[in-house]
């Protein structure tokens, strides 16, 4: 179960330094008054899709999936890492949230209330400007996603999941594998069966080394020509 903690102050926080250096003291108080920071355990809810976007979300610690719920399977569209924001697409329009987001492992988050954020919005167009930016490269990402999904093969997609982690999650070949099969299959747009039948090819090929959660990606070169041509 989500639960509230006692935090810091805005200024003495180290997410400051990532979006809110441009705010005024003023500016910094107004976001502190009307925020709080929540742990969530792995699997649990943050935001649900189709509910009120009150809040917008600093992701601190953890890791979190952003997600759409089909009619039959859902689809992962990404994962946020620390420290990264999550602000509903229905913000500006009819206030609420178009996915789903969870946590993948024991996580922390910062709950802003977005009528604060929005009147420190109007007050700092350094603010604006840095949100907006942030926002249209999480648009890119999703875009980009999309076009693999509909245009690549299914080794060419796990082969996007697979460096999507290594490059953009963990900057490391070596690392561990928070999404379960499942996952991997609803981020990669195939059945569960798929995913883990190309992950067996790509390791009987000497292209990734799997260790219960962990993987290790042994051919990169060969991987990213996957991914290229897939």
């Amino acid at each position: 179960m989500a639960k509230k903690l006692e935090s810091q102050n805005c200024e003495e926080c180290h997410c400051k330094k990532v979006v809110f250096t441009a705010l005024t003291d003023a500016e910094l108080d107004l976001i502190h008054l009307d925020r709080f920071q929540v742990t969530y355990n792995a699997g649990e809810i943050i935001f649900k899709q189709g509910s009120p976007s009150t809040y917008l979300l600093c992701l601190t610690s953890g890791l979190a999936k952003v997600y759409i719920e089909g009619l039959s399977k859902n689809l992962i569209l990404s994962i946020i890492k620390p420290v990264e924001y999550i602000i509903a697409p229905g913000l500006y329009s009819d206030n609420r949230h178009h996915f789903s987001v969870s946590a993948l492992v024991d996580s922390t988050g910062c709950l802003i209330a977005v009528n604060s954020f929005k009147k420190v919005m109007r007050q700092n167009l350094e603010l604006a400007e840095e949100f907006m930016q942030r926002l249209s490269n999480q648009l890119i990402d999703n875009f980009d996603h999309t076009v693999g999904l509909t245009q690549k093969q299914m080794p060419g997609r796990i082969a996007d999941a697979l460096l999507y982690f290594s490059e953009k999650i963990y900057e490391s070949n070596s690392f561990e594998m928070v999404l379960t099969r499942q996952e991997l299959a609803d981020f990669s747009g195939m059945s569960t069966e798929s995913a883990i039948r190309i992950l067996k090819d790509f390791k009987d090929e000497g292209i990734i080394e799997v260790r219960k959660n962990s993987m290790a990606i042994l051919n990169l070169e060969r991987l990213k020509k996957i991914q290229e041509t897939g």
